[in-house]
């Protein structure tokens, strides 16, 4: 159909339709003007409940102050990654996680506009865990064995032949003597938490809880009422829960990815390294725990502070044991050794006796950057041995991004070269972040929704 026989709303509204995120529009006097089906989806409501009603009429348990969209309303000023709790028309409990921002048309404001994100589901899950490991704890056995299908990692397991990591060993286990908190960086995939899980098998802390949160993970409210816990009452819902502090009590709390975690966050974390209490969120009482705190970052954290990503003091409290891990292309002599340790774990696993690589893939693994590590190793190794008919790995069988165009091939014509670049950088995006698209869009600097699309459609 020709483009003169729409107009701009009818565009604009079927582009606010295909958002994959809640999107709800109120105007100046908090009748909403336009709530998408994503919106009702997370509100349990259905669109004709909401649409063209007062905003209090559609949601009774909120009111203006409780409201976001009406706060901005009234303040005129934006509100970033707010979570909201609330129970809908149904009796039902909705969380979201909400941006809203006031609309302007000409210097007046117009209404304002909510983007929300649904994370009661991811919530449910955070706290079915903290339950897990507050019922695993209880029933925890004196010798806190490891089990045989994973669990806590020890130094014995960490394969090396290089002596810059060999003294790194032997200083995380002086480390495991002392009771001082615990920082390791590097790239992705280099093996802080194997490194750090060490540290508290060889402690005197071994046989208590080893409790690890990535901070990347989860928005700032749900990740400090996880950490701290919640008193009853203190939101809508909310039940008396221990936090991971609490559950970590005695044994030690790894948090990954520091640097994600939000300041006014981080200076909470502050105050507990320095005084060990803590406080639930709405609670009144603050419990004093004996947690060792250690932390991991894929990030320098002298350029996490420079940017504002840490706090400064919170670097220095961390600092008194700090390690960097290095990245597998500065340990060459370890790229064989690991390798023909992953064919070992990958012959039992998939019943096959792959005898090791030849001399050209071997020469390949020592020359190619690995960007995604000792992780990304171990899933080369494993999509190789899945496709290969011979009882040796060769070049063959290497994933399709990491095969090298010979010589002798034609130029691709433009397009398709830079078709295949897009499929290298996100296959090796999502190796170095193991999976997690919304990470893979950070390091890519694009949209989530962006990346997905081109996953599914190159992928």
């Amino acid at each position: 159909m020709p483009s003169e026989f729409f107009n701009t709303s009818e565009v604009l509204e079927a582009i606010l339709e295909t958002i994959d995120e809640g999107i709800h529009v109120i105007d100046p006097k908090g009748q909403t003007i336009f709530y998408n089906g994503v919106a009702a989806n997370h509100d349990g409501m259905k669109r004709s409940e909401v649409l063209g009603k007062p905003l209090l009429e559609a949601f009774p348990s909120l009111n203006h102050k409780s409201s976001t969209l009406l706060r901005v309303i009234k303040s005129e000023k934006p509100i970033y990654n707010y979570s909201q709790s609330y129970v809908n028309a149904h009796g039902r409990i909705i969380e979201t996680l909400n941006t809203t921002l006031p609309i302007y048309v000409d210097g007046f404001m117009i209404g304002a506009i909510e983007i929300a994100k649904d994370y009661s589901s991811l919530k449910q899950l955070s706290e079915r865990l903290a339950d897990l490991e507050s019922s695993l704890k209880t029933i925890k056995s004196p010798e806190r064995k490891r089990p045989a299908n994973g669990g806590l990692y020890s130094f014995t397991e960490i394969l090396t032949n290089d002596s810059g990591f060999k003294g790194l060993i032997s200083q995380g286990k002086k480390a495991a003597r002392s009771s001082s908190s615990v920082l390791v960086y590097g790239e992705s995939g280099v093996g802080k938490e194997l490194f750090v899980q060490s540290i508290h098998q060889d402690s005197s802390r071994g046989k208590e809880p080893f409790i690890a949160q990535n901070c990347a993970a989860l928005p700032e409210s749900l990740l400090e009422s996880l950490l701290f816990g919640t008193a009853k009452g203190s939101y809508t819902g909310a039940v008396e829960r221990q936090g991971l502090f609490e559950l970590a009590n005695g044994g030690t709390l790894f948090l990954d990815e520091l640097q994600s975690m939000p300041i006014d966050l981080q200076a909470k974390l502050l105050r507990v390294l320095e005084d060990g209490f803590i406080r639930r969120i709405g609670g009144t009482k603050s419990v004093q725990v004996d947690v060792r705190i250690m932390a991991a970052m894929n990030i320098d954290p002298k350029k996490a502070v420079s940017e504002n990503r840490l706090r400064p003091d919170l670097f220095y409290r961390l600092n008194v044991l700090s390690y960097e891990l290095p990245p597998l292309r500065e340990r060459i002599d370890d790229i064989e050794l690991l390798s023909e340790h992953f064919i070992s774990i990958f012959n039992s696993k998939l019943g096959l006796s792959i005898k090791g690589m030849d001399e050209k893939t071997k020469v390949f693994f020592r020359k190619y950057h690995w960007p995604g590590n000792v992780r990304e190793l171990k899933h080369t190794i494993e999509f190789m041995m899945n496709h290969t008919e011979n009882d040796v790995l060769n070049l063959e069988d290497l994933p399709q991004f990491l095969k090298k165009p010979t010589p002798s091939e034609k130029i691709l014509p433009l397009r398709e070269a830079m078709i295949e670049m897009e499929t290298k950088l996100i296959t090796e995006a999502l190796l170095q972040t193991n999976g997690n698209v919304f990470q893979a869009s950070k390091l890519l600097q694009i949209p989530r929704q962006t990346l997905q699309y081109k996953i599914k459609k190159h992928i």
